[in-house]
């Protein structure tokens, strides 16, 4: 037992999140450079890739330079297993994001300097808010010129609601950017400019008034300095262990990322104070890591994570007990017995057979079909994880094949593709035709490229005009059930899992059936059946 908990102590498991191009994929990079686990990082830099990023291991994410889907990367550093979780940024993949917050322990938010805080950013935080998830900030790209380091902690403050409290600070911004005033350690790392992709040694003082600092940044600077960490003693909460572990408060780090610049700092810090894999809720009791049954739950689902071999993985975060490899496990929803030859630990796109796993590991189990987003594996034991969503979609459109000799493989492709979560698959009652809908319109696009790519069929989309994919709960044996089934005909469809959907074209609709038919319950999310 006490071996389970040295294990559970060693590790870290952490999201990114922010707004499209504020640098997400670019600091992971440079936390694996750390880590040891890559020897050049890979920018990604104006929709161009010099050299692949690690994490952005999908054909169309090379091409267009955003990420697309989560990926699960492990690193090992000062003794730690560290797992972090590279979600999408961009809004059209947040469904993705928000599935993937329920895997995390703790999140690293990452702002422009630029651009401060921007819409989608506010949108994550506010869902990690709401799970009190523990929050690091990392302000990036301090190498160009940007807002003011004291008015961006007032717009963090201000429009993500956060308390802050800066760990470091930078000396300079953009071309007079000199370095970074480590605040945790007590220490200023210089830039030196022609080692851009390589960090200088950092200078440790003792006094904050040492002459030689003067020296090292110029007296202008120093002056500067010491009046900004005046500034910040006198205005900023001292860091508090607890109030950062129950989400009340939020470290600040400044950095670069390309410049490897505060990345070492930001990981040195995060592996002192971030929380080790936590308990989690399920829907009848609170299950805590140490204990020694197994559990865990799939969080997301991949198809084709190697096209040549048509794999399909599902990604499981252990929550207590060891996972071991050819053991017997229960998948609850099913009620049946699986065992695992190769389960796998990730790498980005590099995958590796691991016997065993511990809490707040993210383990890849090959799936013939049998999972779904959401699913419970035990031991033995009959419960069932809580809170991972599925959204009603925004967006919907009648898919059309456009091969008439590849409609095995569309067919196989799309079915594969929903069980990702990617989007929704919805059959009209009344004809057959498919509609898709999706959280964001960018989506239709990736599901037509790797339909294309990785299953070899093409199609065309028709545009529908709907307002929301309700679930309908009812009895079906009733007389209101049965008009409203008439009435209502041409909007109902079945999802994927044959549950019944009615597909709304205005709120007006909604609120109008609500009150002709007040036994027929409407849900805007799926897992009504579940929860």
């Amino acid at each position: 037992m006490s071996d389970l908990i040295k294990e559970i102590e060693k590790r870290k498991t952490f999201g990114i999140i922010s707004h499209p191009d504020a640098g997400k994929t670019t600091l992971t990079e440079k936390l694996l450079l750390f880590g040891g686990a890559i020897q050049e990082a890979g920018a990604v830099k104006s929709n161009k890739i010099k050299k692949g990023a690690t994490s952005d291991f999908m054909e169309i994410e090379r091409q267009r330079g955003i990420s697309v889907a989560t990926s699960v990367l492990a690193f090992e550093y000062k003794g730690y297993k560290i797992n972090i979780l590279d979600t999408p940024g961009h809004k059209d993949f947040a469904e993705d994001t928000y599935r993937t917050l329920t895997a995390v322990d703790s999140v690293i938010v990452v702002i422009d300097v630029a651009k401060g805080v921007e819409e989608q950013t506010e949108k994550l935080v506010k869902v990690c808010r709401m799970r009190n998830i523990p929050m690091l900030v990392f302000i990036n790209k301090l190498d160009r010129e940007g807002k003011d380091a004291f008015d961006l902690l007032d717009e963090v403050e201000q429009k993500l609601g956060l308390t802050v409290c800066p760990l470091s600070l930078p000396i300079g911004m953009g071309s007079d950017f000199q370095g970074i005033y480590n605040i945790w350690e007590n220490n200023i790392q210089l830039f030196l400019e022609e080692k851009k992709q390589k960090v200088g040694e950092a200078i440790k003082f003792d006094d904050i008034n040492d002459s030689k600092i003067d020296e090292a940044i110029g007296e202008k600077a120093a002056k500067n300095l010491r009046e900004e960490l005046d500034l910040i003693q006198s205005v900023y909460p001292e860091f508090n262990r607890e109030d950062y572990m129950n989400g009340d408060l939020q470290p600040v780090f400044f950095g670069s990322a390309l410049n490897n610049f505060g990345v070492r700092e930001l990981l040195d810090a995060f592996i002192d104070i971030a929380p080790m894999p936590q308990p989690k809720e399920s829907e009848t009791r609170l299950v805590k890591p140490e204990e020694s049954n197994f559990t865990g739950f799939v969080f997301k689902i991949h198809a084709n994570m190697d096209p040549k071999h048509r794999d399909r993985l599902a990604f499981v975060k252990i929550v207590s007990g060891t996972f071991k490899r050819n053991e017997n496990y229960l998948l609850v929803r099913e009620g049946k017995k699986m065992k695992f030859s190769s389960p796998n630990a990730f790498f980005a796109d590099k995958k590796e057979v691991v016997d065993e796993s511990f809490p707040g590991d993210i383990v890849g189990l090959h799936d013939t079909g049998s999972f779904r987003i959401g699913d419970t594996l035990t031991g033995g034991e009959k419960l069932s994880f809580k809170g991972i969503p599925s959204f009603s979609p925004e967006h919907f459109r009648y898919i059309n094949n456009t091969d008439p000799l590849k409609a095995k493989q569309l067919a196989k492709g799309i079915d594969q593709l929903m069980d990702e979560g990617v989007a929704q698959l919805f059959t009209l009652e009344m004809n057959n035709r498919k509609i898709i809908g999706t959280v964001g319109a960018l989506q239709y696009e990736v599901i037509q490229y790797r339909l294309e790519h990785e299953y070899g069929a093409k199609c065309t989309y028709e545009p529908l005009s709907m307002h929301k994919a309700c679930w309908v709960e009812a009895d079906e044996k009733s007389e209101e059930f049965k008009e409203f089934a008439r009435l209502k005909q041409r909007f109902l469809a079945r999802d994927k899992y044959n549950q019944l959907v009615f597909l709304a074209d205005s709120s007006f609709t909604i609120h109008m059936t609500q009150e002709k038919f007040p036994n027929i319950k409407l849900h805007f999310i799926s897992e009504f059946k579940n929860a």
